[in-house]
């Protein structure tokens, strides 16, 4: 694990978590933007909100059926250092829908994994600050060290076998065309969870 240890950005997580959710509280949220037909984040037209009525439907059903096997528990009981795990996303990201039930999921399993949920764009500071080949890809996970406040490490904003679907279509087509949502689709409900768990274990280093 790399180990980063800034000031400046132990200040915007510190801010930052002033305004978080726990998973089953932004879950609450989400389902009450369903409700209200909205959606987090700042653009509130009427696409956004039914990708966050649709998002709602997949956390639904993962948060009943992702599955952390015995051997994944074992591990993760191994894992001694106290840790945050801050999670930038918003409801109506299709990636985040797939991938934030699985990091919950995990988490549920050790009392030395704290899960923080924050959204992006009322957080733009710190999203600035773990950038994915510029960009402000979510999910992003930012594993914080609970004691000393040193990032130890991140992930997202997806696991690396959809990483790696998303990269082949790119070199085979030369861009990323409305179908890759179909192939990422597909890929999700295949894996079941068990790509994103797999490597927050590596991640872990259990």
């Amino acid at each position: 694990m790399e180990t980063v240890n800034d000031t400046s950005i132990l200040n915007i997580i510190e801010t930052s978590l002033k305004t978080s959710y726990t998973y089953e509280n932004y879950r609450k949220l989400v389902q009450e933007l369903v409700a209200a037909n909205s959606t987090t984040g700042a653009d509130k037209s009427a696409d956004m909100a039914n990708y966050t009525l649709l998002n709602d439907k997949r956390m639904k059903r993962w948060d009943k059926t992702i599955k952390v096997t015995d051997d994944a528990v074992l591990r993760v009981a191994k894992f001694k250092k106290p840790v945050t795990w801050i999670v930038i996303t918003e409801s109506w990201c299709g990636d985040a829908a797939h991938v934030v039930p699985a990091i919950a999921k995990l988490a549920e399993k050790s009392d030395k994994i704290t899960l923080k949920v924050v959204l992006r764009d009322t957080n733009d500071m710190l999203m600035n600050q773990f950038l994915t080949n510029g960009g402000k890809s979510i999910p992003k996970l930012i594993m914080m060290d609970t004691e000393t406040g040193a990032i130890l490490d991140t992930f997202g904003p997806r696991p690396a076998g959809a990483t790696k679907l998303v990269a082949d279509f790119k070199a085979k087509h030369g861009k990323i065309t409305p179908e890759i949502k179909e192939d990422l689709q597909a890929w999700y409900n295949k894996d079941k969870g068990q790509s994103t768990i797999a490597d927050l274990l590596n991640m872990l280093g259990v």
